[in-house]
């Protein structure tokens, strides 16, 4: 639609209330620069408008952006010296650094070469919880960027990987909008929309986008904006928006056809489908009355799960046995957990065998195509009741998904199944197979238990909890050292080292007699964090720490490990994490 008249009236008046707008923010008050969660962090950066599809609008409240030469990005300004002019240093993140004993400058003296290998590492890797934990610490942490061989877009690019990797929504989210950093992160803003959507969470992704104050820059979330304005009654807002971004030369023809339809311009319906991206295809969900798509191999996984989430995968439930093409594209949908594995064995049931191939399957299945011998020996799995048997079919229908790279197809049922099996029963030719596929319970709130025979496992440990005072440990220290003195037999251990090197390092008195219990071999750290203690780079190390842990629980990783990254957080002054982690690895826990 066009409104040439309406336009050029609300030009003037947007360009009058622009204008007023850029001289009270002239004249605004320095804000305070933690208070990030509530007041709105200003900058303003050049950006030229050569690109047209780049310029958004936010909505009625500031359509006159559209008209600014310059994009409002968040900044935090800092004054670094009373005789120097402000320096325009951004601080990004969730968590105050005096939360794991950090600084704002932790990143500060890092190299970026450095700084961009491990995170390209880190995000190669299958990390665990406790690894997890602490590269969210470090890359979440309230702080000024790093500028040494890295660029603000690389490092924000590495970060925006790991949270991507991790697919932590939640903290994605918070993350976004409490830093209001739209436009620095919009790969990471896409993916935390999309994502809501492919769960059929329109709402969920509408309202993430109207939590962020900011011109939307980027091209895409700008039309998923105008879609959102649309389904939540404010047609005439995004109408206007609309129609002022065709103005200034955006087009997108596809877009056009649907959301026109969507505003009641057009009443023919436009029966195109594009699946190049998910906002695309929920359009043409939400303008086709019939809608109906059939994916295929080459469907992308985010469609997938679109169409799982939205209950437009029910073509399949009527496929024919036959149909071995659609029934491999459901075995590769399954594999990405796009495709219920229930409903892909069901599809295995409906296969004829004659009694000759279910009797002697393990036989027959050479002699049929790699689809038909899945079902073969999954039928035989259902029909056989010896354990060793079944086990062995198990792991025979494993290996056979395994060759045409879908194994992941046969995962939660086949958990299912081992569970059903005691481990004791298992024989010594499969307990590989079983341990390997099992899904094993982590006990993770265990109780922790004190041994007052063994030091690190002794009462004193609650020192790291904050329940001892200087005095109070110090003398019960002496007293329990005395003890262990006397006893000749008493097993000095590593943990016991690492109990009494961190009391040091807090500055609790230890008598010097004692020293003679163990000595430190000052080896035992890797000579690269060993000079990232030595330049002060807390954030750096944290991830080379993350690094080392990998996929290891604490508890579990030995204590010559143990013991260098506790001296790396003892040496770096990061005691509050250090704390958690000793309360982790210490103490015995039943």
């Amino acid at each position: 639609m066009k409104i040439s008249k309406l336009l050029n009236k609300r030009v003037f008046f947007i360009l009058f209330i622009f204008l007023f707008q850029f001289k009270l923010l002239a004249e605004e008050e320095p804000i305070d620069i933690w208070d990030i969660d509530k007041k709105k962090i200003e900058n303003t950066t050049t950006d030229s408008l050569n690109d047209n599809e780049n310029i958004t609008i936010n909505d009625t409240n500031n359509v006159s952006d559209i008209f600014k030469m310059q994009s409002q990005k968040k900044k935090t300004s800092i004054k670094l010296d009373e005789n120097l002019d402000y320096e325009e240093i951004k601080i990004l993140g969730l968590y105050d650094p005096e939360d794991n004993s950090l600084n704002i400058d932790m990143w500060s003296n890092s190299d970026g070469d450095q700084l961009k290998i491990i995170l390209k590492k880190l995000n190669n890797m299958k990390l665990s919880e406790d690894a997890n934990e602490i590269v969210k610490i470090s890359l979440m942490t309230n702080a000024y960027l790093p500028k040494k061989n890295i660029s603000e877009k690389d490092f924000l690019k590495l970060k925006s990987e790991w949270l991507i990797k991790n697919s932590d929504l939640d903290l994605i989210e918070e993350y976004l909008i409490k830093n209001q950093i739209i436009n620095l992160h919009p790969k990471l803003t896409k993916y935390l929309v999309d994502q809501y959507l492919s769960e059929a969470k329109v709402e969920r992704s509408c309202q993430i986008l109207f939590k962020f104050d900011d011109v939307i820059e980027d091209n895409y979330l700008s039309k998923f904006k105008i879609y959102c304005l649309i389904i939540n009654d404010r047609k005439e807002q995004a109408q206007l928006i609309f129609d002022l971004k065709k103005e200034l030369g955006f087009k997108d023809e596809y877009f056009e056809k649907k959301i026109n339809f969507l505003l009641g311009f057009n009443t023919l319906e436009d029966k195109s489908i594009s699946d190049k991206n998910i906002l695309n295809f929920h359009l043409a969900h939400q303008t086709i009355q019939d809608f109906n798509f059939e994916p295929n191999e080459n469907t992308s996984k985010i469609i997938w799960k679109y169409l799982a989430s939205s209950n437009l995968l029910s073509s399949f439930q009527k496929i024919e046995i036959s149909e071995l093409d659609k029934i491999s594209t459901l075995e590769k949908a399954t594999h990405n957990k796009n495709y219920s594995e229930k409903e892909l064995f069901e599809i295995y049931k409906r296969f004829q065998f004659n009694i000759n191939q279910l009797l002697d399957a393990e036989k027959y299945y050479k002699t049929l195509s790699n689809i038909e011998a899945r079902a073969l020996i999954y039928q035989k799995i259902l029909l056989e009741s010896e354990m060793n048997e079944k086990l062995k079919l198990l792991k025979l229908l494993k290996n056979l998904f395994l060759k045409d790279n879908i194994g992941e197809a046969f995962d939660v049922h086949l958990k299912e199944y081992l569970e059903k099996i005691n481990p004791v029963d298992v024989p010594d030719n499969l307990t590989s197979f079983y341990y390997t596929n099992i899904k094993i319970t982590e006990q993770n709130k265990e109780n922790i238990k004190f041994n007052n025979d063994v030091l690190h496992q002794s009462k004193l440990i609650d020192y790291f909890n904050g329940n001892y005072s200087k005095s109070k440990i110090e003398k019960e220290v002496e007293n329990f050292l005395k003890k262990i003195k006397k006893n000749k037999k008493y097993f000095f251990s590593k943990k016991d080292q690492i109990f009494l090197e961190s009391l040091k390092f807090d500055e609790i008195e230890i008598s010097k007699k004692y020293d003679d219990l163990y000595q430190i071999d000052p080896s035992e750290i890797p000579t690269d964090i060993q000079v990232m203690i030595n330049n002060n780079e807390k954030g750096i190390a944290l991830l080379r720490i993350a690094e080392v842990i990998g996929q290891d629980r604490l508890d579990r990783i030995d204590e010559d490990t143990i013991y260098f990254i506790i001296s790396t957080l003892n040496q770096l002054d990061i005691d509050l994490l250090r704390n958690k982690i000793l309360l982790k690895v210490l103490p015995l826990k039943v």
